[in-house]
């Protein structure tokens, strides 16, 4: 699990070029309108961050990686940046009154970074979870998927991910969203992910082969230079007591 939540260190700058932003009815549903003061915690290079900028709240980023948090840095200047993780997370208690973790939770201790998120977390305050999956009922998604087996399907993680006394009040939403891209940025976009990224030399090849072969040859995309890759964006919100 370690290799594999490091291994985005070699790919920071691809990563903050390639990734998907993050719906804005998502965002609605995870934060309250009286929220000020905002944690992205494990932010990456900062795609969620930025929206959380541009939102006008008061945002503090927190990520373990310094290649990704260089990106961050220049993605998003705007929001106090910790280089840190989820299980020490560098905040006074009662510090924040949301926190939210895009497309990182399942890369916490989630014992301990609950604790540590129950303790900066303000009473009353949101704990919100997203990810980003590959619609794979789209079948050219699910073709890439199974061919390449480099990207995340929306069949394959449930969002019931949290069970902790700490919180009440727990729903799960799902919500459209979509990704426009061309061949080159398909390519891209899955050399951002862990499942490409800790292959060797010779399997990285082969994934790249075979998203090309898809793209010249599947009938929902041969002869398209644009084509749209839809995602399921699936997200957990519980209150914390």
């Amino acid at each position: 699990m370690k290799e594999r939540s490091r291994s985005f260190d070699q790919a920071a700058a691809l990563y903050a070029a390639a990734r998907p932003d993050y719906p804005v009815a998502a965002l609605d549903w995870l934060l309250r309108p009286d929220a000020r003061r905002v944690l992205d915690l494990g932010a990456g290079t900062g795609k969620l961050t930025r929206q959380l900028v541009d939102r006008g709240l008061d945002v503090v980023a927190v990520e373990p990686s310094p290649q990704m948090c260089a990106e961050l840095a220049a993605y998003a200047p705007e929001a106090v940046r910790y280089e840190g993780g989820a299980e020490a997370i560098p905040l006074p208690d009662g510090d924040v009154d949301a926190v939210l973790v895009a497309q990182a939770f399942h890369w916490f201790d989630q014992d301990r970074a609950l604790s540590e998120i129950v303790r900066v977390l303000r009473p009353g305050g949101p704990l919100g979870l997203l990810w980003n999956l590959a619609d794979d009922t789209e079948p050219w998604v699910d073709a890439l998927a199974g061919s390449t087996q480099a990207i995340a399907r929306s069949s394959d993680r449930g969002a019931d991910v949290v069970v902790d006394g700490r919180f009440t009040d727990v729903a799960t939403a799902e919500f459209s969203h979509g990704q426009q891209l061309d061949a080159d940025a398909l390519r891209r976009l899955v050399q951002t992910h862990s499942a490409y990224l800790t292959r060797d030399e010779e399997g990285r090849a082969d994934v790249i082969r075979r998203i090309d072969d898809l793209v010249s040859t599947h009938p929902d995309l041969a002869g398209r230079e644009e084509f749209v890759l839809p995602y399921v964006t699936r997200g957990w919100r519980a209150t914390r007591r």
